[in-house]
């Protein structure tokens, strides 16, 4: 168990969905932070206001280490979040710490090295839409199993060099690994499977390194620094491969979900292509990839005001689609549209730590939106939009199954 200052009010649903969106609303009308009870009994800092949540993303006295600001703690001591906080890489570093990791592997992620991939991903868009093409139109096809899922995890694994025979156990373990109502027991058992799913891939790129990021990271180091440990290149494979393809899944979900919900709305990208970069912010805006990131801890006491505060060593909850939602920040935030003027949000973070792959996740959506639709200019829905049935977690925004009918001509 991990302690916590204060005595829980609420518990974290893990419903998805709208479920998950007004269980949000109602945290961030309840104050500026609210305890809560997350699986396991972890008590933590629910943060769901959009100016809370800007000020604790970049606060000095908040930290992503666990071990360092509860040392207590014990790893492994809390399987479901043992993916999230017992790895050992920029996401859960601090500090110079942070700075060693990430400058070894944003480089692969600038604006101008993610364009040169445009080609790569537009061929893997192209082969997944021919297939698509051969299915009979009035069948039922789900979109997110066929193609929303298939585009990123492609994608990434290309990039990290993956082998085909490796690539369905992996995917099946990060799949169930983000998942927050999976039982202790496998909970724990999926996570040893990454791990060593991890090590497979890690000797295979030892054995025959390749021109991919898997081989790259093998072999890189700062200048007088040594190279990554096992443990450290472990957990940044998790971090790159799992959070590479997840993000991506969901905003290609959510954004055709919207579009064929909103005919009006997709109707101003046919007659101006040149606004599905609109479509895009506005999607992650109202419908953010991942709601919430386990997890962030106090290095020292915080008062929020209103009576709050957060004791150092207490879990902080960051609601990052929350700042996108919040009606003090957007004027009728849960409507799509991509008229709006302001689409600010923190889908990707804010501060030190930003996602570095933020310019990939939107390059994948940009090539694969417009050439679905434009492939299938027919394409409706097959279920309600209501109907769409999230995934079972607090953590990311996920989408289980996206039903259509292509009726493609």
């Amino acid at each position: 168990m991990i302690d916590f200052s204060a005595d829980t009010v609420e518990t974290i649903k893990s419903a998805g969905g709208k479920c998950m969106y007004e269980q949000v609303t109602h945290l961030r009308e309840s104050g500026p932070a609210v305890p809560v009870q997350l699986p396991e009994g972890v008590g933590a800092w629910s943060v769901s206001r959009g100016d809370v949540v800007r000020r604790l993303l970049t606060h000095p006295g908040v930290s992503r280490n666990l071990k360092e600001t509860v040392p207590t703690y014990v790893p492994g001591s809390v399987p479901w979040l043992s993916p999230w906080v017992d790895v050992e890489s920029m996401a859960t570093t601090d500090g110079s710490a942070h700075a060693r990791l990430r400058k070894l592997i944003t480089p692969a992620f600038t604006p101008r090295r993610v364009e040169k991939l445009r080609p790569q991903i537009e061929a893997i868009v192209g082969e997944l839409l021919h297939d698509l093409e051969k299915r009979s139109g009035d069948e039922t096809v789900d979109l997110h199993k066929e193609f929303s899922y298939r585009v990123p995890t492609r994608v990434i694994c290309d990039l990290f060099g993956v082998p085909e025979d490796q690539r369905p156990e992996v995917l099946r373990a990060f799949r169930i690994v983000a998942m927050t109502d999976v039982p202790e027991e496998e909970s724990v058992a999926v996570y040893q499977d990454l791990e060593a799913a991890m090590h497979v891939l890690i000797e295979t790129k030892l054995r025959t390194p390749d021109d991919d990021l898997t081989s790259f990271l093998i072999a890189a180091r700062e200048t007088g620094e040594a190279p990554l440990s096992t443990h450290e290149l472990i957990s940044t494979l998790l971090l790159m491969i799992g959070g590479g393809s997840q993000t991506t899944i969901n905003l290609i979900d959510h954004t055709v979900r919207e579009l064929l919900a909103r005919p009006d709305q997709l109707g101003l990208l046919r007659a101006d292509p040149g606004r599905w970069d609109d479509a895009i912010e506005e999607s992650l805006r109202v419908h953010c990839p991942v709601m919430h990131l386990p997890m962030r801890w106090a290095t020292e006491d915080i008062d929020l005001g209103e009576g709050v505060v957060i004791r150092a060593g207490d879990a902080i909850l960051i609601c990052y689609g929350a700042h996108g939602r919040d009606p003090g920040v957007h004027e009728d935030p849960e409507t799509f549209d991509v008229d709006r003027e302001n689409k600010d949000h923190l889908a990707f973070g804010l501060g030190a730590h930003f996602c570095p792959g933020s310019h990939l996740a939107r390059l994948e959506a940009r090539v694969a939106l417009p050439a679905l639709f434009d492939c299938f200019p027919n394409l409706t829905l097959a279920v309600a939009p209501e109907h769409v049935q999230p995934g079972q977690t607090f953590i990311g925004n996920d989408i289980l199954a996206l039903p259509v009918h292509l009726r493609h001509t």
